[in-house]
């Protein structure tokens, strides 16, 4: 944990200082992809400006910096670095759910300790269940405490973390440990006995997020490193919405990123193409026009994401938890009066329409990030394929993060809308 953390206690403030690291993170980011060289002392400089507590509520000492401007944090980083950008999407995610579902002492100790300087990571995604939604690692009762066990993989920033955020799954049929049955995260020290992070991602792209396996073998937890994920998934929070947001700004800061490479380029190294006529590669009226079908991809991806921050603004405007974990949205209605989806999208439900917003700014900015970063070598031709450029790490990089869940079902979502005015479900990606 970073000893002392700058204050960020404005939104232009965070995005000039994310402005500043981005520009210092893009000049190695191509040899720390080609060396996998993990990017400790970058991250170590993310903690301490300050940036990684934007988020913590005023109340609690933080900037309470609403999720439009985290995104556009995200994507100014990813455009220099979307490994870098990757790294603490897990840790506003969970600083999220504190806020949603957390207790005052749980929010007061975990907020304190990012504002020092500390960072989160996830231990959520397994292999072994029929889908990404089945959790097998298990919460049990041990005295008045509980153990957990189970493995964990795609761990993203797990190597850079203090505190892991465990997804786990309680089954109490004796009800002795006085919770109910049901998915908890646990947030529990990184260092933590019974805990081994492994250094083991061997993706294509994405190679320094830090990204590997967390083996959790007989760890104990006290109650207060506790909190109940339905809190903030089984009722109208904007929880999806803003994890989902912050994706799509990673995407589109690597179409963004992927363009003003392949920019500069053209402008210095390619060649024209002899039927062209030019002495220049820029004065190619083929290339000129591809740039421009290209910036149309890119800044349509901006724009979206843009309009898709301002709906997730305005779904978490209002939501706040009760004691117990109650939890009320704008309406005022509870979760129980929606029985487990949004209202309908025609109508003033600001939930349902921030998860649509992000639903077609993820599909924008994931189709940009992978035409623009292929493209970058159709544009910049043979020259722009050698290998010690690395510039295919622009699409390794695009090419990894979006499979982290379908746009296919964004689609899905979106067209039911339209057609049955059906609100998308609640859940964490969407």
């Amino acid at each position: 944990m970073t000893a002392v953390a700058a204050e960020i206690r404005s939104a232009a403030q965070a995005i000039s200082v994310a402005g500043e690291l981005a520009a210092d993170f893009a000049s190695g980011a191509a040899a720390r992809d080609r060396d996998r060289a993990l990017p400790y002392a970058e991250v170590d400089r993310l903690a301490a400006s300050g940036l990684l507590a934007a988020t913590v509520p005023a109340g609690y000492g933080g900037a309470d910096l609403p999720p439009s401007v985290v995104a556009e944090v995200v994507r100014i980083l990813a455009a220099a670095d979307p490994n870098i950008a990757q790294i603490p999407h897990s840790h506003f995610v969970y600083l999220n759910l504190l806020r949603l579902a957390g207790s005052d002492e749980q929010r007061r100790h975990y907020f304190g300790k990012v504002l020092r300087g500390g960072r989160i990571a996830n231990a959520q995604s397994e292999r072994s269940g029929a889908t990404v939604a089945d959790i097998s690692t298990t919460l049990r009762p041990a005295g008045t405490r509980f153990q957990i066990d189970g493995t964990k993989f795609y761990c993203t920033g797990s190597l850079f973390a203090d505190v892991l955020a465990v997804l786990t799954r309680l089954d109490d049929p004796e009800e002795v440990s006085g919770l109910a049955a049901g998915e908890y995260i646990a947030y529990l020290p990184a260092d933590t006995p019974g805990v081994r992070i492994i250094d083991d991602w061997n993706g294509i792209g994405q190679r320094t997020t830090g990204s590997g396996t967390v083996h959790l073998d007989g760890v104990f937890v006290d109650r207060d490193q506790l909190i109940a994920r339905a809190g903030a998934v089984g009722a109208p929070t904007g929880y999806g919405s803003f994890a989902q947001l912050l994706h799509a700004a990673i995407d589109a800061g690597i179409a963004r990123g992927a363009l003003t490479a392949a920019t500069e380029f053209v402008r210095t190294t390619s060649r024209p193409w002899f039927e062209s006529g030019v002495a220049r590669a820029i004065d190619d009226p083929l290339l000129i026009q591809r740039f421009g079908e290209l910036s149309v991809a890119v800044t349509a991806a901006e724009a979206t994401l843009v309009a898709a921050g301002s709906a997730v603004d305005a779904a978490t405007v209002g939501v706040a938890s009760r004691p117990g974990g109650e939890l009320f949205g704008a309406s005022g209605r509870s979760a129980a009066t929606f029985g487990g989806v949004s209202a309908s999208p025609d109508g003033d439900d600001p939930v349902a329409r921030a998860s649509l917003a992000v639903a077609a700014a993820k599909v924008l900015a994931d189709r940009a990030a992978n035409e623009v970063s292929a493209s970058l070598f159709e544009v910049g031709g043979t020259r722009s394929a050698a290998a010690d450029l690395n510039l295919h790490h622009f699409w390794r990089n695009a090419r990894t993060h979006t499979l982290h869940d379908p746009v296919r079902w964004k689609y899905q979502h979106l067209g039911r809308a339209l057609l049955h005015d059906a609100a998308p479900p609640w859940h964490g990606v969407i």
